[in-house]
């Protein structure tokens, strides 16, 4: 079986390497620098997550292509030599470019996209983030095939896991990242056995990107909801905040006390 390999975070490696320590090993690999363009900013955005896959000696033998930081470059610009390898599939795990037909039409398999959420619900930007602000209790990871929208494709698998009162951001990734190495390495092995279920496009729920501003805290919410909102976004993300004078006060951990009179 042939793939190729579209990533730039670490959760995007810490999938790959769990593939590779398995003996699926891609045909080729590509990136997104650090810094680069997108759409829904006129300034370059930086990805405070990202992972250098061309410094990592055991992938020296492996053709590594960076999609460079520009709206006038695309994946597209690299269909020639996707086609060359006819890959059965195509893994997309911590991108953030919209992957056109004409690409995953180069797979036997199509594309295939591993989001942070039980999707239909949490579709979009920052779904675990948006999971732990909005109080919920579990959340999940979907294995899913690519489509022109957002997240909308058929869902190969799924697998939930849980969000503790006192998990913070970091935890949650760490088991939506193990859920991931589960799902996809199980999916491969077993890939002309799978039958993706059709989403009802009427059911998702996009939620939208987040930037380091969006960390800046509202006091007149609820404890509750203060706290939840503290634990999203603690490291490794930039961490929620607020303006004392000129200065910007991080907090990176909170608790809730009852006060008696």
């Amino acid at each position: 079986m042939k793939y190729i390999f579209l990533g730039c975070t670490n959760f995007s490696a810490e999938v790959l390497f769990h593939l590779t320590d398995n003996k699926f090993w891609p045909e080729a690999i590509f990136t997104i620098p650090k810094e680069f363009q997108i759409s829904y900013s006129d300034d370059k955005v930086k990805n405070t997550n990202f992972f250098d896959f061309k410094a990592v000696s055991i992938l020296d033998s492996i053709p590594i292509y960076t999609v460079e930081s520009s709206l006038n470059k695309s994946i597209s610009d690299y269909s020639e030599i996707i086609s060359e390898i006819k890959p059965d599939v195509i893994i997309v795990v911590g991108w953030y470019y919209m992957v056109p037909k004409e690409i995953r039409d180069l797979a036997i398999k199509g594309a295939w996209g591993i989001h942070a959420s039980l999707l239909p619900n949490y579709a979009g930007g920052a779904p675990l983030v948006w999971a732990i602000i909005n109080g919920e209790e579990k959340t999940g990871v979907s294995l899913f095939k690519l489509e022109s929208g957002i997240d909308d494709g058929p869902i190969i698998a799924q697998k939930e896991i849980s969000i503790n009162k006192d998990d913070h951001i970091k935890e949650v990734y760490k088991k939506a990242t193990e859920a991931s190495k589960i799902l996809l390495l199980k999916s491969l092995k077993n890939i002309d056995k799978l039958i993706p279920k059709v989403q009802n496009k009427k059911e998702i729920v996009v939620y939208p990107q987040r930037s380091p501003k969006d960390g800046l805290i509202d006091w007149e919410k609820s404890p509750k909801e203060i706290y939840d909102f503290i634990r999203a976004q603690s490291k490794p993300y930039p961490g929620a905040f607020f303006i004392v004078g000129n200065k910007k006060v991080i907090i990176w951990d909170v608790t809730i006390e009852t006060i008696k009179d």
